[in-house]
């Protein structure tokens, strides 16, 4: 092979190239509007995706060209963005569920720490995580990255730090294009169609190698810290677990996430879903949330003393989550479907106990050495908001610690065996999210009262589909 060398550069030339900043090496995020400029310019990126979490976490917002976006230029949602249902409508008003007379204008101010690549354009593209602002600055209390941040601060004014892990399951599914019929499970590599049992199968993973490589480069080209991978119950069901972090920063993670896990599907054509329950007869897909809390200042976790042993925070952390999550339980399982997972005999808590490494259990202790003590809750489906799952999991510990709320006694036996101690429907759900006084402590109640409006909005949606259950029992036996 012969060696190239670099053609001089013209002698009339007065022009250094100036080196990239560290900043600009940066694989994600900047943190001044000077560095955002480099770091653009340092990938000749063309267009800027400004997004933002909507109720239900679906990505909205605006593109621009670059020049445009580093000049801070002013951008703006209309305020209905946050009003309308899963499937686009807008409910009638109620006491608590009111429209902006004049659907005015809310601002998207970028968080510029998010910047990162978009990875499947063609085109040199970035995207950022906007916050969203009132025309006098003012965070927007019902968004859901601002429900989040109030949690946060709520701990910081107590002078802790929450730490979390989410752990997202999702099924691989083959193209449907009539919501009529069934999903099924795609082929993979072997050309055939992959079937259940294959839980922490490798081979099961090892079906869509090709898939899974785009994702994992997807996520690094993003920054998104991928833990593990693997292949759970379901057929083509897998779970990707996030590194424990800052609650706002996973919450980010998993909002771009779900965005890359189906933009990858769709490059090797199927879908890949978060449904809680795509798939009759097969297991449900989680969003189980890790959850440890370190003192701000030593970093010390809070729920060990000194000694090793269990704290009395840890022990009220989780008297708290017994006690207030199934009250929230609207916003880890958001939607009719998520209430099809949650049901008797499907490897899944449909209880509010808890216990040493018992995953029969919603709150499941990990063994683990005391600096990483942690409560695992494994109520919230993964087709809920992470914004909001967060902080609907973070408000409940954080009631039960300012509270001295006791727990029950730790179980050692099959929770899943008995009565079902959760609401069994969205409605019951959400009646019982707002019936609880404590929550007005964590949440704004312009949120709760938009949440609940929503969710019947959408649940008088469902009621008007008839479904193959009715028309096969009712149409002839009735």
């Amino acid at each position: 092979m012969t060696s190239k060398t670099k053609p001089a550069k013209p002698a009339t030339s007065t022009r250094t190239r100036r080196k990239p900043s560290a900043a600009a090496a940066r694989i994600r995020g900047a943190s001044t509007w000077r560095e955002a400029a480099d770091w653009l310019r340092a990938r000749g990126i063309e267009d800027i995706e400004c997004i933002t979490p909507d109720i239900a976490g679906v990505p909205r917002g605006k593109m621009m060209p670059t020049s445009k976006f580093v000049s801070e230029t002013s951008l703006s949602l209309p305020s209905a963005v946050f009003r309308h249902t899963i499937s686009g409508e807008y409910p009638e008003e109620t006491e608590n569920f009111r429209y902006d007379p004049h659907d005015g204008d809310l601002k998207l101010v970028p968080d510029i720490s998010t910047l990162s690549v978009v990875p499947w354009e063609s085109d040199p593209t970035a995207q950022v995580i906007c916050d969203i602002v009132n025309t006098s600055g003012t965070a927007v209390p019902y968004t859901p990255r601002n429900v989040l941040r109030r949690i946060l601060d709520l701990y910081a004014e107590s002078g802790w730090k929450p730490i979390v892990a989410p752990e997202i399951e999702f099924y691989l599914v083959a193209k449907n294009n009539d919501p009529d019929y069934p999903l099924r499970p795609p082929q993979g590599r072997s050309g055939r169609t992959i079937v259940g049992g294959q839980s922490y199968s490798i081979s099961g993973v090892n079906e869509f190698d090709e898939l899974i490589d785009d994702i994992y480069d997807f996520s690094e080209k993003q920054g998104l810290e991928i833990d593990t991978l693997i292949h759970e119950e379901g057929p083509a069901q897998l779970e990707i677990n996030l590194r424990h972090g800052d609650p706002l920063e996973l919450a980010d993670q998993v909002f771009l996430f779900k965005r890359t896990l189906r933009e990858a599907a769709l490059k090797h054509d199927m879908y890949a879903t978060f449904m809680a329950k795509p798939m009759q007869g097969q297991a449900g897909s989680a969003m189980h949330i890790h959850q440890s809390v370190v003192d701000a200042k030593t970093g010390h976790n809070i729920f060990s003393n000194t000694d090793g042993s269990p704290s009395e925070h840890f022990f009220s952390f989780i008297g708290g989550m017994q006690h207030y999550v199934p009250k929230a339980l609207a916003m880890m399982a958001p939607y009719v479907n998520s209430y099809r997972r949650l049901s008797p005999d499907m490897a899944c808590p449909v209880n509010n106990a808890w216990g040493y490494d018992n995953r029969t259990t919603a709150f499941r202790v990990p063994t683990s050495e005391p600096a990483a003590r942690r409560v695992e809750n494994r109520l919230p489906s993964s087709d809920a908001n992470p914004y909001l799952a967060l902080a609907a999991t973070l408000g409940a510990g954080w009631l039960g610690m300012t509270h001295s709320v006791l727990p029950s006694n730790p179980t050692e036996k099959t929770a899943n065996e008995g009565a079902v101690d959760l609401p069994r429907g969205l409605l019951e759900a959400v009646a019982t999210f707002e019936g609880e006084s404590a929550f007005t402590e964590v949440f704004d109640p312009d949120f709760i009262g938009t949440y609940c409006g929503l969710k019947r909005g959408e649940f008088e949606t469902f009621m008007q589909v008839i479904s193959p259950w009715e028309r096969e029992f009712l149409l002839l036996s009735v």
